[in-house]
């Protein structure tokens, strides 16, 4: 952890927002306690990794890492997800910026739904009537 945070905070190098998920492989020994540490992996190796496996699987089509954000945003999107808890979990600061996903919802009239189509009575066709 950087030295000041770590004289404020002396615990949280240990609690889990402060470890890698992507570790990198080389060691370096801090100058300061002489601890053997890494980084992080270094994003251009996991953008290498994801070309690689992108031709490999045959996908001609151009896709980065970045990809999966905008993937993401849009499933969100088409789940129903408020644009402001999109913009929340993208740290766009502007509700604007996440606005540009909001095409993908284009659906005409097929993508209006009764809310009483949520409350599960049972009033598909046939259902309900005398037997």
């Amino acid at each position: 952890m950087p030295n000041a945070l770590e004289r404020k905070y002396p615990n949280a190098g240990k609690e889990w927002a402060w470890q890698w998920i992507f570790p990198a492989t080389s060691h370096y020994t801090d100058r300061i306690t002489g601890e053997k540490r890494r980084h992080h992996l270094h994003e251009s190796v996991l953008q290498r990794a994801f070309k690689e496996a992108r031709l490999k699987a045959g996908i001609a089509k151009p896709a980065s890492c970045h990809t999966f954000r905008h993937s993401f945003t849009t499933h969100l999107l088409e789940d129903g997800y408020d644009i402001w808890t999109v913009q929340e979990l993208l740290g766009h600061r502007d509700v604007s910026a996440a606005m540009i996903y909001t095409h993908v919802l284009n659906r005409g009239g097929q993508g209006v739904h009764s809310p009483a189509d949520r409350l599960g009575f049972g009033l598909e066709r046939g259902a309900g009537t005398a037997e």
